[in-house]
């Protein structure tokens, strides 16, 4: 492309056509809702860079010269191209369709995410979903997902965060594996018990002896990363593991290990790039899906038993 060959103005080409078009420089000054006088020097000014005479000027008609004439079906199609790029653009604008890639752990994306993007593909059915189960932090700086829910806020200045609702942790267990163990009466009664570990055991060891709970790190015989694995070892009365409430209760029907005891609260963020800010499809779903989670404290979670 030889750019230096280029050396008109576009506002300059408009107010050509313009002219021709409306006949005078009063008419185009009108449509275009310029004055007279500047029109006439984009025609001067357009006339000096193509080193052509484009109109006899007389006081009332501007009449096309030969040379203009033969540039009019060349600026038609630019006229043409420019109404389509802004018609494109615009469409893009407020088309509320495309693709929305949203990451959270798995448990998240098995448990809380299948009835938000239900009732989101129902209210806008042009926005397509990529749901990516995963529990390492995806890289939105680098675009990875558009969307995240984490559990830790975002230090990223680039990054929009907005806090939803905290979820409850406790420990729960099956009434099979605690029939195993018992009459459990104190937590000193759990001194044997074999606890499930998210990760890291040596993390979780102060947090349940925290609550009164006297386990050491040989507590932990099975640990995993993946949340929705956590929950099917405890329905199968593997052991005892921290879990959302709304969950274990409302839709595992686990048991509550002492009801009484502390609970923890995790925290949920829903992350996005400040992409959000110009593109409106996810915009639309990030706040569907805060609306969505946030609503009657996680009853997203309780899908079925």
């Amino acid at each position: 492309m030889n750019w230096d060959a280029i050396s008109f103005d576009w506002n300059h080409i408009r107010a050509f056509l313009a002219v021709v078009e409306q006949g005078s420089l009063s008419g185009a000054a009108r449509a275009l809702r310029q004055t007279q006088p500047t029109l006439s020097r984009q025609i001067s000014a357009l006339e000096e860079a193509l080193d052509l005479t484009l109109f006899e000027r007389g006081t009332r008609v501007m009449q096309i010269t030969e040379s203009g004439t033969e540039l009019l079906a060349h600026v038609r199609r630019m006229a043409d191209a420019a109404t389509k790029i802004s018609r494109v653009a615009t469409g893009q604008s407020q088309a509320i369709e495309g693709t929305v890639r949203i990451t959270s752990s798995d448990a998240m994306a098995a448990y809380a995410l299948p009835r938000c993007l239900i009732s989101l593909r129902q209210s806008y059915p042009g926005i397509s979903i990529e749901l990516v189960p995963s529990n390492e932090a995806a890289d939105l700086t680098r675009r990875d997902a558009d969307i995240a829910i984490r559990h830790a806020r975002p230090e990223q200045p680039d990054l929009v965060a907005k806090r939803i609702t905290d979820i409850e942790i406790s420990l729960f267990a099956a009434t099979s594996y605690l029939d195993e163990l018992g009459p459990l009466k104190t937590p000193d009664d759990f001194a044997c018990a074999n606890f499930i570990g998210y990760q890291s055991p040596e993390r979780l060891v102060p947090q349940v002896a925290a609550m009164g709970f006297p386990v050491t790190k040989a507590n932990f015989g099975i640990t995993t990363s993946s949340g929705s694995t956590m929950y099917e070892l405890v329905r199968d009365g593997a052991g005892i593991a921290f879990l959302p409430i709304v969950v274990a209760e409302g839709r595992l029907g686990l048991q509550r290990i002492l009801p009484d005891a502390p609970t923890c609260k995790m925290e949920t963020w829903l992350v996005t790039h400040r992409e959000i800010q110009t593109s409106r499809r996810i915009r639309l779903t990030f706040d569907h899906l805060a609306k969505e989670l946030d609503k009657d404290r996680w009853a997203s979670l309780i899908a079925r038993s």
